[in-house]
């Protein structure tokens, strides 16, 4: 794993470098400003860095492989930036959200210019219009899985079926894109393609499950915003879902209690922990993880070793 630390920072410092490249004009300030603001933030950079690890993988240009990494890079942030206008939060990435540091309108059109930057580096990427539209149609499934996130908020019938659906869209599809984009670029079997989008879309179910875990459990220094805003919000999450699911009435007690009283968020964390809901959202998230896994199994004749070590790496995130 060590060696594979080296390899993960190698790559998060060259993607940096080149967001730093990143062509953008002095004026206007107030669009301009807002934008390097957002993308010298300290990111994980985990998606770029997925397609850079595929491309290894695939034995894909390295410079083309940059541009989709860039253009994911982006398009992420664009989703943050609204993300957090949508949520009202006020930290992003352990900085102050665009949109409390600048104004709303601003935000808006940050993320605007962030997602048609991300674009034109895709179609650096590849000219291919098959590319272009499952970038687009991505997007599009990130939007749906954020409405159905606003949708669900305050809605105490929302299921587990639900709301693993709606983690597909608003975060699944993204790391199924980047699993998928290299093999499709380079013409590899559609089998291939569908095996990868399966495994990023398997990861990025693990993974959201892993950050409502985080979200209650970490602290905010790491997180890199507060800590219960989702629950604050009336957000829909694992947590929420099995913790109606193990004793509902308790639940909303204690919920109700901490909405007047911010600081009993050690109450939640006790609920959750000795009901057996934590352990239950972990075991969730490891299914998925070993799903992700299983993917990765049926992928033949090229050195995984590195993915599989990507996919550790995640899993670690909540030890």
């Amino acid at each position: 794993m060590n060696d594979f630390i080296k390899l993960f920072e190698s790559i998060r410092s060259k993607v940096n470098i080149d967001l730093d490249k990143l062509y953008l004009p002095k004026n206007p300030k107030s669009l301009y400003d807002p934008i390097r603001y957002v993308i010298s933030g300290d990111g994980k950079r985990l998606r770029p860095i997925l397609i850079h690890i595929t491309g290894r993988m695939f034995k894909a240009k390295g410079k083309s492989v940059m541009d989709a990494s860039i253009a994911v890079e982006l398009l992420h942030n664009f989703t943050l930036v609204h993300d957090d206008i949508m949520d009202n939060d006020n930290i992003r990435h352990g900085k102050t959200a665009v949109h409390k540091k600048w104004d709303k309108p601003t935000a808006i059109l940050v993320g605007d210019a962030l997602f048609s930057y991300a674009q034109i580096c895709m179609a650096r990427f590849s000219n291919d219009t098959k590319t272009m539209q499952t970038f687009n149609e991505t997007m599009i499934e990130i939007c749906e899985g954020q409405a159905l996130d606003i949708d669900f908020e305050n809605d105490n019938s929302i299921s587990r079926e639900q709301y693993i659906n709606m983690v597909e869209k608003k975060s699944g599809a993204l790391l199924g894109f980047c699993s998928k984009i290299v093999a499709e670029d380079i013409g590899l079997p559609e089998s291939i393609c569908l095996t990868m989008d399966n495994f990023g879309r398997n990861l990025g179910k693990g993974f959201q499950i892993q950050d409502d875990i985080l979200e209650i459990f970490s602290n905010a220094k790491n997180m890199g915003k507060s800590l219960g805003s989702d629950i604050v919000s009336g957000k829909q999450t694992i947590l929420t879902i099995l913790a109606r699911e193990k004793d509902s009435k308790r639940w909303l007690k204690i919920l109700n209690f901490y909405l007047n009283e911010e600081e009993s968020l050690d109450r939640i964390r006790s609920f959750l922990k000795e009901s057996g809901v934590k352990e239950s959202a972990e075991n969730i998230a490891n299914t998925f993880f070993k799903q992700a896994a299983k993917c990765l199994q049926e992928i033949e004749n090229f050195n995984k070793y590195e993915l599989e070590s990507f996919l550790d790496f995640v899993k670690l995130r909540v030890r």
